[in-house]
């Protein structure tokens, strides 16, 4: 029997583009042991799934390297045969290097990548998918993999939760994102929402942080059809909401991962980051909307900024939201 373990303490999307190498692994090795660990408030995204024995929490707000080196006894405790090691940076290339498993596996470009069985290349803007990269790293086990959509699983009492929310035709939206140049502009959302059929309601998603923000967005938009639910349901509902949508509106954010692994139809805003990064969407009713202007400075980072770096955000400015699809 093969054990493995699993590590992504990295943000929601990269949780959910990590869920690919657990079905993969429990496709190859039905009788497989998989515990994931991921940092505290991520670990609801893994409820649910069918291919994961534990759940390890890195609670990094609270005594972060206590915690850090407590998990790293534990690890070392359940001999694991395989480690890997999916983010790139030192702590968890500690972990890894110092799993004692059998064999441990991490990207090339991880500082303690010296000291693992394996190291594979970690390449962004080729257009290869976060997925793919991800699934390279049990490359030694197969070649072949069954999809590249990644999963979770809303409970039936996730779906009786927004059974409210479903009774008409609906869309979503998750208008914020942590980066601002990464989330489409007020005045943008603004025209899309007087584009959708007016109708339907408009469920604006996101989190409590977040909920300040869509209020501001309803007002702008004067609709009486946009509903603020953010802060109001949890990951898994926002998920079952996502499911049953006519479609869901996203920037280049973790709710674009969750349209993915529900399978929803979805159209993905990209403003200052581009598609070939490898974070698009991969259901199978997926639209990408972004600028046709050639701005010499976009994309301006991987992740983001707080704010335009050239102070005219022209790549959300210029996009047209007519194209989205309904």
């Amino acid at each position: 029997m093969q054990k493995f373990l699993i590590i992504q303490t990295a943000f929601l999307g990269d949780v959910i583009l990590a869920t690919p190498i657990l079905r993969e692994l429990k496709l190859i090795y039905p009788n497989a042991e998989i515990d994931v660990l991921v940092r505290k408030g991520n670990e609801i995204l893994l409820s649910n799934n069918p291919h994961v024995r534990n759940v390890l929490i890195w609670d990094k707000n609270n005594g972060k390297y206590k915690n850090l080196f407590r998990l790293l006894r534990h690890i070392r405790n359940e001999n694991y045969d395989e480690v890997i090691g999916i983010q790139r940076y030192i702590n968890s290339g500690l972990l890894t290097a110092f799993s004692k498993a059998k064999t441990t596996i991490g990207f090339a470009n991880n500082p303690l990548s010296f000291l693992f069985t394996h190291k594979i290349t970690h390449q962004f803007g080729n257009g290869t998918h976060e997925v793919e990269r991800n699934l390279s790293l049990i490359q030694h086990h197969t070649s072949t993999f069954s999809s590249l959509r990644p999963e979770i699983y809303p409970s039936n009492t996730d779906y009786q939760a927004i059974s409210a929310y479903t009774s008409v035709p609906y869309y979503c939206i998750a208008p914020t994102s942590v980066w601002f140049t990464k989330q489409l502009e007020r005045s943008k959302w603004v025209e899309l929402i007087h584009h959708l059929d007016s109708s339907s309601p408009i469920y604006l998603l996101g989190a409590p942080n977040d909920a300040h923000q869509c209020e501001q967005l309803i007002q702008a938009s004067n609709s009486e059809n946009v509903i603020n639910l953010a802060g109001k349901l949890s990951l898994l509902e926002s998920a079952a909401l996502i499911a049953q949508s006519k479609r869901t509106y996203v920037n280049d954010s973790g709710p674009l991962h969750i349209a993915s692994a529900m399978n929803a139809k979805v159209s993905a805003f990209f403003c200052s980051t581009v598609p070939s990064f490898g974070f698009g969407p991969l259901s199978e009713d997926a639209q990408v909307i972004e600028t046709h202007k050639e701005l010499s400075c976009r994309p301006c980072g991987l992740h983001g900024h707080k704010a335009c770096p050239a102070k005219h955000f022209e790549c959300s400015n210029t996009i047209d939201t007519t194209l989205a699809h309904q």
